[in-house]
């Protein structure tokens, strides 16, 4: 009988629910593996999680990174994309996002973890980025940080409505509001980020008066923007803790002035391959190409408008290989190029 007992004790002891990694271990394993991918870093630390992740950024209530980690580690990770980059801005947002940042009831990673995933990723591109910040947001995004017009004049650009108006100057003033929200130091790198477009472009960011069409710049749920001149106000979000990078303050106003992601130009798949296979189906919309007016310019790798290489991968392998070189890189956050300065001067007849 006592053989019998210690033997269903043993069992019971079996089958009790355990971790596929022991919480005092998780840590290790992670900083064991230097060339583990992104996801499955991340599926090792949400193991122990009794939440239902839908494709790693759908909105949250709790953010992948707190509030005074996202900054330290988006600023130590200079070469990170900027869709990585605007991810993990997006991390708390409430909004519903769509095209990278979906919503979720709660976080793919621990608070305390993501830093370490991040920290160990310096080439994290800015689409990762940026899906990451806006991971908890509740706006209905598109491609990731295009926020969802709300009228129906904005979905499409009937005669130049979505452009913003040229004055009889020569200029196009946009007129902007920032947040008290923003530390000093904040409103200036902002400001900084607007007046880059002043030296190169015919765009000038004006404080506003009393004009109705105008940008709001608000610290949400993440990095995002409308896309172009929606009329009335709208809210460019800069998270605070996550979306005050150079590059990415560039590529949520250059949404703002009308551009969508480079590689959603009608002529794409001359230039890069979609990788179907490792995109998530649920997300593949995010890769639909556009009929865009391209505007007499090559197609560019390096633009600020470009996603990273893995952007919305569900297994870290390609989900964008440039062709006919597979090593050219995609995805940048450091600013913009002399194409991106280039269409804008077209599209506004600078």
């Amino acid at each position: 009988m006592k053989t019998c007992l210690s033997l269903l004790l043993l069992l019971l002891g079996l089958c009790q629910a355990q971790p596929l990694v022991g919480e005092e271990s998780v840590a290790d394993v992670l900083e064991d593996n230097e060339d583990m991918d992104i996801i499955t870093d991340i599926l090792i630390t949400n193991n122990d999680s009794n939440e239902i992740l839908l494709e790693g950024d759908l909105s949250q209530d709790q953010p992948l990174v707190g509030e005074e980690s996202v900054a330290d580690v988006l600023e130590d990770n200079e070469d990170m994309d900027i869709i990585t980059d605007i991810l993990i801005s997006n991390n708390d947002s409430n909004e519903i996002l769509l095209e990278g940042d979906f919503s979720q009831d709660q976080p793919l990673v621990g608070e305390e973890s993501v830093d370490d995933v991040l920290e160990d990723n310096e080439d994290m591109d800015i689409s990762t980025r940026i899906l990451i910040s806006n991971n908890g947001s509740n706006e209905i995004l598109l491609e990731g940080d295009l926020l969802l017009p709300t009228t129906r004049n904005a979905m499409k650009c009937f005669r130049n409505y979505c452009l913003w108006k040229k004055s009889s100057n020569g200029l196009v003033t946009i007129p902007y509001t920032v947040s008290r929200a923003y530390t000093s130091a904040e409103r200036s790198r902002i400001v900084s980020a607007m007046q880059s477009f002043h030296r190169t472009t015919c765009i000038r960011f004006v404080p506003r008066q009393n004009q109705k069409d105008h940008i709001s710049v608000q610290s949400r749920g993440g990095c995002y923007s409308s896309l172009g001149r929606t009329g009335g106000r709208q809210v460019l979000s800069l998270r605070r803790s996550g979306c005050m990078n150079y590059g990415i303050m560039q590529h949520e106003l250059n949404h703002a002035l009308g551009f969508n992601h480079e590689q959603t130009r009608s002529d794409r798949d001359r230039y890069v391959r979609i990788n179907w296979k490792n995109i998530n189906r649920r997300s593949a919309y995010n890769f639909n190409r556009k009929n865009t007016n391209n505007l007499n310019t090559p197609y560019d790798y390096t633009s600020i408008m470009h996603y990273g290489r893995t952007a919305f991968s569900i297994n870290g392998r390609d989900s964008i290989t440039p062709i006919p070189n597979s090593r050219v890189r995609i995805g940048q956050r450091r600013g913009m190029t002399r194409n991106d300065i280039l269409r804008i001067n077209r599209l506004y007849r600078c």
